[in-house]
């Protein structure tokens, strides 16, 4: 007789959580996060009204899709199917570089997440409960499918646009009740459907607005599909020719499970507090709280050296001389640049100055180095460390252990709505008094019989 233990599933697991988690179940600080983090993605959809590639998915999708419909495309004030409003709501949340991180998985859970809950929760007259509990399941799984493929995917794959194919099916799956055998056949379709990758940095291509866009709408697919009986691969994570084998050398199954429904991984993730990648915010913050306690003018700094783990260095390395504002967001040197002339490195800075001479001066002057302490520490922490010298020889260095936005140096609810307001306003997407409105809608969802509608249908004067 076989003396072999039997292994759970993680896969089975994973989708037997996402098909029963009930809104009960869900801690009140878990859920006071959730809606923390749909007020922070809807105005971070809101501010990428007007930009060219948001813009040219929308008229894709508006013109394959119906003029009217249940849900709501934020940008336009206008409804329309599920599908085009995920789609559409995903591409425009990911364009001001201002929605959230979880540091662990490299994921921005929001973009994906809520574009799809959201449009199906209206579509199908759900509640603001059952809109809630399907996006922390979306957060839950979209959060170890990304811990699961490791390093080594987010080398070459965007995350967002992988993990966060998955992350979609769960959500609409769990609003769509799917069991867990169905959920299991959404996580393989979606899987399967599963892209993204980062060379567009190279060239400032529009691909990343189309990564959260196709991750959105496939995952989207992929779990109504499941409702219609449609089968997906069983180990799509983790079978011989599944996500791992393809996209990842040190990919771990034992975290696709891992203590779900104990440990709450949308808890842990991160509000975006400049308008950057993510990857610069560390050096950002040290070199501001430097440049603060040392009373130093950009003039006055003759180099700058952030030290970094080795994602930054593959994420930003390839953009030496941003192009356009999208790239000059992954360009460790335009964002200390911004820095050190600004004061902050936000969407107005961005706009008005990344290619100022003072800002171009600056960015000339910064390097990044490899810093084994920041890069074992990365993913679980991101430490800011930057060195300085001063054209009259000074040196000063700082430190930040825990960015603006973490979990343990967060944004509270103050600030978050000054934040939503401000990008809000950035594009004219919603008025302060609208704003106002949603943000009350916002932190009562969990008390609301239907998801509303959010933005009334005419546009602002």
């Amino acid at each position: 007789m076989s003396t072999a233990t039997h292994q759970p599933d993680p896969t089975r697991a994973l989708a037997q959580f996402a098909a029963t988690l009930q809104f009960a179940d869900i801690p009140a600080p878990v859920l006071r996060r959730a809606e923390d983090l749909f007020l922070d993605w809807f105005a971070s959809a809101l501010a990428g009204k007007g930009a060219r590639p948001v813009e040219s998915i929308a008229r894709f999708m508006q013109a394959m899709g119906p003029a009217d419909g249940p849900s709501e495309l934020l940008i336009h004030r206008r409804g329309s199917s599920p599908l085009v409003a995920a789609v559409v709501n995903a591409a425009a949340s990911h364009f001001a570089e201002q929605d959230d991180v979880h540091n662990g998985s490299v994921f921005h859970p929001a973009a994906v997440v809520f574009p799809p809950a959201l449009a199906v929760a209206q579509a199908l007259g759900r509640s603001g409960a059952e809109l809630l509990t399907a996006c922390v399941v979306g957060y839950e799984v979209g959060i170890r499918v990304g811990e699961f493929l490791g390093r080594s995917h987010y080398r070459i794959f965007h995350t967002t646009g992988t993990a966060g194919t998955v992350a979609a099916a769960a959500a609409v799956g769990r609003l769509l009740k799917l069991n867990a055998d169905q959920m299991a056949h959404a996580f393989g379709s979606a899987g399967t459907q599963a892209a993204g990758l980062w060379e567009f940095l190279r060239t400032a291509a529009d691909s990343k607005q189309l990564h959260t866009a196709h991750a959105a709408g496939a995952g989207l697919t992929a779990a109504y599909l499941a409702a219609d009986g449609f089968t997906g691969a069983r180990q799509i994570f983790d079978g011989p020719q599944g996500m791992a084998a393809g996209m990842s050398t040190d990919a771990d199954p034992a975290k696709l499970a891992d203590r779900l429904g104990h440990r709450w991984a949308l808890a842990e993730t991160s509000f975006k507090f400049h308008a950057a990648c993510r990857h610069t915010h560390p050096a950002a913050d040290a070199l501001q709280k430097l440049m603060h306690e040392h009373q130093l003018a950009a003039d006055a700094v003759a180099e700058v050296t952030a030290q970094v783990h080795q994602a930054a260095i593959d994420v930003l390395g390839p953009v030496l001389d941003p192009q356009t504002v999208h790239q000059a967001k992954f360009s460790m040197g335009t964002v200390l640049g911004l820095i050190a002339v600004r004061g902050r490195a936000g969407l107005t800075e961005f706009d008005a100055d990344y290619r100022a001479p003072a800002v171009l001066a600056f960015r000339d002057k910064v390097g990044m180095v490899l810093d084994a302490e920041v890069d074992s520490a990365y993913p679980a922490r991101w430490i800011g460390k930057v060195q300085l010298r001063t054209t009259d020889g000074r040196q000063f260095s700082a430190r930040v252990d825990e960015p603006k936005g973490d979990p343990g140096n967060s944004l509270d609810r103050g600030e978050l709505e000054d934040k939503a307001r401000r990008l809000a306003a950035y594009q004219g997407g919603a008025s302060p008094a609208e704003m106002r409105v949603v943000m009350d809608q916002v932190w009562s969802l969990a008390r609301a019989a239907r998801v509303p509608h959010f933005l009334p249908s005419c546009l602002p004067v």
